[in-house]
């Protein structure tokens, strides 16, 4: 969702964070020398330097404080990264386009009647523990949808998480301003034909494990994990606004459109 432009923004203190590789590290500190370090809870931006395990770390550490967020790769894929360059970055911060995600709210109950509560950014995923398929029921705003999945899992991808885990388990590509979620088998043996749904993203998602002593089951919120689930309810938070930095012509919704024709 395009925000707004960098004429109205004012990035004065810079907060630099690296992935922690020579290469990463070696590119902090030559930008620290140029721009200076901000404390991460007073910046007005912060520069995230590595791959997309990093951004994601930075963007649920700024779950509390929003602050925007511009990635440049120093790791491999990097699909929410923008190139790497040193030059001309408060020009380029000015400059950037602005993406807004929210995340999704998992509350797991595990068999030990523990609650457990975490955000992902991706996506919330339920898998097998042992060598048996998951038996799962599902059900969306309080109806019961589906009574009985077997399968290794399913998961729930935002937009923005849409070309990660979900994609791998062919589930559909979410441009980023849709207001949907994907809801997404892995590996399904029942229903035959199933194949997930595309779901509003105001739709609180409840799934039940059956059979849970013989058939465990884990809920993963992005690198959160509860094993031994009972029963996870998912939905959008929407209290919680985070912005993604992107150079012009390279914003979040270009790479998620570029993604659907497989460049």
């Amino acid at each position: 969702m395009p925000g707004a432009q960098g004429a109205e923004r004012r990035f004065e203190k810079i907060a630099f964070v690296s992935s922690g590789t020579p290469e990463a590290e070696a590119a902090r500190a030559r930008l620290v020398a140029d721009y200076g370090d901000a404390p991460r809870e007073s910046a007005d931006v912060i520069v995230a330097l590595g791959g997309d395990g990093l951004m994601l770390q930075t963007l649920h550490g700024a779950l509390a404080a929003q602050t925007p967020i511009y990635g440049m790769n120093r790791g491999s894929v990097g699909f929410l990264m923008n190139e790497y360059r040193e030059d001309r970055l408060l020009q380029r911060l000015q400059e950037a386009q602005s993406s807004v995600i929210h995340p999704l709210l998992m509350t797991a109950s595990d068999v030990r009647g523990r609650v457990w509560k975490a955000r992902a950014i991706n996506e919330v995923s339920m898998l097998r523990q042992s060598y048996q398929a998951a038996k799962l029921r599902i059900s969306i705003d309080g109806k019961e949808r589906l009574e009985e999945l077997v399968a290794d899992g399913i998961l729930v991808a935002t937009p923005a998480g849409s070309t990660a885990y979900n994609l791998s388990a062919n589930g559909p590509i979410l441009p980023l301003d849709t207001p949907l979620l994907a809801l997404t088998p892995m590996s399904p043996f029942r229903p035959r034909r199933w194949r997930g749904a595309l779901l509003p993203d105001k739709a609180s998602v409840t799934i039940e494990v059956l059979e849970s002593e013989k058939r465990p089951v884990a809920a993963v919120a992005d690198h959160t994990e509860v094993r031994d689930v009972l029963r996870v309810d998912v939905s959008m938070d929407r209290s919680r606004r985070l912005v993604l930095l992107h150079d012009p012509g390279h914003s979040l919704e270009e790479r998620i459109l570029r993604e659907q024709f497989g460049y």
